[in-house]
């Protein structure tokens, strides 16, 4: 793989000053103008507080993960599009955390912002939290489009993490202009390398990710 020059100075900078492991990086240092909004660092999540393992709003993916986006961010520049990134690399703490709160059937915080029409006891059945993360393996993200003039979100019918059918990427029961968005974003992440979650419209995993069997579990920082 041939690599930019400002991508080779991102990757050199990490190895200096950074504590990733290796074949990972941050990727505002490989795309200074992407829009992050980890929202595990926060409480603006199905959980409703900060998730153990994120210490900052740092997007952290491995080298080949970040070259690939960097590449669906330009292009997509050149229709005043931008992309915004919810999630990245997440350690396994946070996958646990997850667990954890799922196994407590009382804490309901965020259920009518979340999942609304999803029984709590039933998310690991339908697929919603597992006790593995292809996350955790650095090369999924979960991301969507905003205009890159007002930064407003583009419509994709549901909002991130929303636990329904209608987040299913092919769900008929959403406007022309809504699937439009969301086969805008299909396409241009399948176009460089990253593959969907069809339950999920925001959830791509790049193919041949390099670390395909190992879940990680270094600390957001």
């Amino acid at each position: 793989m041939k690599y930019t020059l400002t991508f080779l100075i991102a990757l050199v900078f990490t190895s200096l000053f950074a504590q990733l492991p290796k074949g990972f990086v941050y990727v505002q240092d490989v795309i200074p103008d992407m829009d992050v909004e980890l929202r595990y660092f926060t409480s603006n999540n199905f959980v409703g507080v900060p998730i153990e393992g994120y210490q900052s709003n740092k997007l952290i993916l491995t080298v080949e993960a970040a070259e690939a986006l960097k590449k669906v961010h330009e292009a997509l520049q050149e229709q005043n599009l931008c992309l915004k990134v919810y999630d990245g690399y997440r350690p396994q703490q946070a996958v646990n955390h997850f667990i954890k709160w799922a196994r407590d059937l009382n804490d309901t915080i965020n259920k009518r912002i979340f999942y609304p029409n999803v029984n709590k006891r039933n998310l690991f059945k339908a697929g919603y939290i597992a006790s593995r993360s292809g996350h955790s393996r650095g090369s999924t993200v979960d991301l969507t489009i905003i205009d890159g003039n007002t930064g407003e979100i583009l419509d994709m019918g549901s909002p991130f993490d929303y636990f329904g059918d209608i987040s299913a990427v092919n769900f008929e029961g959403i406007t022309d202009k809504q699937k439009a968005n969301r086969q805008l974003l299909q396409a241009f992440m399948l176009k460089f390398g990253f593959r969907n979650y069809p339950k999920e419209w925001w959830h791509f995993t790049l193919r041949w990710e390099p670390f395909p069997k190992t879940y990680y579990d270094f600390v957001v920082k």
